[in-house]
């Protein structure tokens, strides 16, 4: 376990650390460009809300008698597919999603995807059939691909040094926005007495599609992009612009512009990050993928996916049968989601990384213990104390799951990867999901079904299984840039190099005096 010690350490020196670079005048509530920018990164952030969206509305659909009867009342294998099918279109998008990230630009990519998202929400919310349901589905899940696969970068590599880590892990908590919308709109329309019930929580769907068709072209592109592509000029203005109210030769925009500057030239030249096996080609970047592709299994192998998208067969196997009771719990445990997961997001730097992953990892291991004893018991002897018990360890596992797999997933896998593999690398971390998703989504239901609460052993053995992996192989990387947390994971050259090259910038004596004056 000597490799846990190794990757407790990491990040431990701040040397090299951006603060001693920001004005301590210039805080997100009191400068106009960072308030601009923000506004900015909120359109960006709302991609993952349609994700959300439709795991909560599909929950929700299940329980509502005009869409069971319009859809013919489907079960097991049918309704398997009706929910993973949108991942399966998601498939279908990754072998173009980073090329058009990475060739177009990140802004456009987002677009590109928003107005797939809207034609396919139309489909879906006129839909005659099963068959066109999950047709239109599928394209919703097509174009989310793209969207999601740019949305977090450009967050990430737009956002000021300061806030970029709670800003990136805020991407992934939103999801719950989404969710709620949708828990809360099948609760206001299962009272409606035709397919309306059903058709007006998919059209909503759309809602963030269409802002970000209507807004994102206006938004800025990344500097890291512009980079890459010769635009160095442009990328400095960016920069300047949101971070420094204009000032080229602020020390934040010249430390963040160089080193910029010298990852992407360290990328082409010393790393040869170019192309699809240099994923693998490195050991920097082995274990970078050892760990992207670990995180993206466990945030949905950990029994998160049969409450995310059966938990009215799961009311329903302990005495919960009433729709709207159903309705009701689902919408205040997303309220209760989003309460954990965004406030873990703005943790992500105090706390760190490691403790919320390990944290993460112990408490739901615990109860998920607890509430797969109370649906035995309640099972097996039918008392009703175990099954309502049952609801409550769903909101505490729920909390455990929130403060880490939640915000970090997302965040903690972009800012690991460099600017070359960046996009690749994240596409990765998305098939991965997808692939875990549509297999949770096909077996779920049916293990669910033949096994009842001994299925919930499977999950304990597995939770236990990610603490310890956690523990051994997770590196710290709060409280660096972009750049830096990144090369953390070539060695120290590499970041010696990027962080102390020629063109490194000296901290003025104003900035230095105040920031040792706080």
């Amino acid at each position: 376990m000597g490799a846990g010690l190794a990757a407790a350490s990491a990040g431990a020196d701040q040397d090299t650390s951006f603060a001693r670079f920001l004005n301590p005048n210039r805080k997100w509530h009191n400068n106009k460009r960072i308030i601009i920018l923000h506004a900015w990164i909120a359109l960006l952030l709302i991609t993952s809300s349609t994700s959300g969206y439709d795991g909560s509305m599909m929950n929700g659909l299940q329980s509502l008698q005009q869409w069971q009867d319009d859809f013919n009342h489907p079960s097991m294998g049918r309704l398997g597919l009706l929910n993973a099918i949108q991942n399966i279109g998601a498939l279908a998008g990754y072998p173009f999603a980073p090329y058009l990230s990475d060739g177009i630009g990140r802004r456009k990519t987002v677009f590109f995807g928003a107005a797939i998202m809207l034609v396919a929400t139309a489909l879906q919310t006129a839909s005659q059939s099963v068959g066109m349901f999950i047709g239109a589905r599928f394209v919703i899940g097509f174009g989310l691909t793209f969207a999601a696969n740019s949305a977090p970068m450009l967050v990430t590599e737009l956002a000021y040094p300061e806030y970029r880590a709670p800003l990136t892990s805020l991407f992934n908590s939103l999801w719950y926005s989404g969710a709620i919308i949708a828990a809360w709109a099948t609760y206001g329309t299962f009272r409606i007495n035709n397919t309306w019930a059903w058709r007006l929580p998919s059209l909503l769907q759309g809602v963030p599609a269409a802002l970000q068709f209507s807004l994102v072209l206006f938004c800025p592109e990344s500097p890291r992009w512009l980079v890459s592509k010769g635009r160095d000029a442009e990328a400095l203005r960016t920069l300047a612009y949101y971070h420094a109210d204009g000032d080229e030769q602020d020390p934040l925009v010249q430390h963040e512009f160089q080193e910029i500057k010298a990852a992407i030239e360290f990328d082409r030249n010393v790393a040869a990050n170019v192309g699809w096996r240099s994923l693998i080609a490195t050991r920097g970047n082995l274990k970078r993928m050892r760990i992207i592709v670990a995180l993206a299994f466990f945030s949905q192998w950990s029994g998160n996916g049969i409450i995310s998208y059966y938990l009215n067969e799961v009311f329903t196997q302990i005495g919960i049968t009433d729709s709207g009771t159903q309705l009701l719990i689902n919408g205040v445990l997303q309220i209760w989601n989003l309460f954990w997961a965004v406030l873990a997001a703005f943790m992500v730097d105090r706390l760190g990384r490691r403790f919320l992953f390990l944290s993460s990892a112990a408490l739901m291991t615990f109860f998920y213990t607890a509430q797969t004893i109370c649906f035995a018991e309640y099972t097996k002897h039918g008392v009703s104390a175990a099954g309502q018990a049952v609801v409550g360890f769903v909101f505490l596992f729920f909390a455990a799951y929130d403060i880490a797999f939640c915000p970090l997933v997302v965040s903690y896998t972009v800012e690991i990867l460099p600017f070359s593999l960046r996009a690749k690398g994240f596409n990765v971390f998305n098939f991965v999901i997808s692939v875990a998703l549509v297999f949770n989504q096909y077996v779920n239901p049916i293990a669910l079904d033949a096994l009842g609460w001994k299925y919930y052993l499977v999950y304990v053995c597995w939770l236990a299984f990610e603490f310890v992996f956690l523990w051994a192989f997770l590196v710290e990387t709060k409280n660096r840039t972009l750049e830096e947390t990144a090369a953390i994971f070539d060695g120290e050259s590499a970041l010696e190099k990027i962080t102390h090259g020629e063109t490194a910038q000296e901290t003025p004596d104003i900035y230095e005096k105040s920031v040792q004056k706080a």
